[in-house]
């Protein structure tokens, strides 16, 4: 497993956002997902003191993907502004942060939120 990748993206509040992680190994084959479980939570700043919100994560472990997604339900609780955001995965044993970069939120433009 490489050093995390980067993705920046902005994100219109409230609506549903979501993308597909395909992690690769060293040698750049499919990462096997057998056994892991993803977890992926935006922050306001890195470390313990930032205000976290998790956001759902789902293995699929027979097409090794991890799809990210953030609801309305959790995207109208993030004002406008910029956060931080990881991907991690781990099988109980070995953690590997997947995915990070940062989240730039917008109000939307239809209807309040």
């Amino acid at each position: 497993m490489a050093f995390p990748g980067t993705y920046n993206f902005s994100y219109y509040r409230g609506d549903t956002f979501q993308f597909v992680v395909r992690p690769k190994t060293a040698g750049g084959s499919a990462f096997d997902l057998a056994g892991y479980t993803a977890a992926f939570t935006i922050a306001t700043t890195r470390g313990a003191t930032g205000v976290q919100t998790v956001c759902t994560a789902v293995v699929n472990a027979t097409t090794d993907i991890v799809t990210c997604t953030i609801t309305p339900a959790v995207g109208r609780t993030l004002v406008t502004g910029s956060y931080v955001y990881d991907v991690q995965i781990t099988n109980g044993v070995q953690i590997y942060t997947i995915l990070n970069g940062q989240l730039t939120v917008t109000d939307d433009i239809t209807g309040a939120v």
